[in-house]
């Protein structure tokens, strides 16, 4: 008999274990949490410089196929849709420049900023506003442009 009282309590956690366990579970969250949380601005900011390195292999292959890049009007558009207006290319890429035939936005779900020819660079200045989505801007909401990239 006594045998079957002690089966009996033992069969499920007490309070206090249940209480010691959520304790230390949420120091390890607060411990581990911030640096993970953290990376997350960091990875958008490196995604934005990696897509821009990726348009201007892009604009290079345009370049070559048609001898001009394309214009502010026809913007990066021009990467996956023929333009129709302005200097019309000849040797326009049957399914465009990029990946998936889709033009992507910046990380922040913003669209980029090309102009042509560029006021940094001579052929073409491409830019992620960051963040805040606004010209300008320090850390997370610093822009990332083409002739800063590394």
């Amino acid at each position: 008999m006594k045998e079957e009282k002690k089966r009996l309590n033992n069969k499920g956690f007490t309070l206090i274990e249940i209480l010691v366990v959520l304790i230390i579970l949420s120091v390890l969250a607060a411990l581990v949490a911030p640096r993970f949380l953290g990376r997350t601005d960091e990875a958008k900011i490196e995604a934005a410089r990696i897509q821009i390195k990726n348009f201007e292999g892009a604009l290079k292959l345009f370049y070559l196929d048609n001898g001009f890049y394309p214009s502010t009007e026809q913007g990066l558009e021009a990467l996956v849709t023929k333009p129709t207006t302005g200097k019309i290319p000849k040797k326009y890429k049957e399914n465009g420049y990029l990946e998936g035939g889709r033009l992507p936005h910046d990380p922040w779900d913003n669209d980029f900023v090309y102009l042509s020819p560029g006021i940094n660079n001579k052929e073409y200045d491409i830019e992620s506003y960051g963040a805040d989505g606004e010209d300008g801007g320090e850390g997370n909401d610093a822009d990332i442009e083409s002739w800063n990239v590394r």
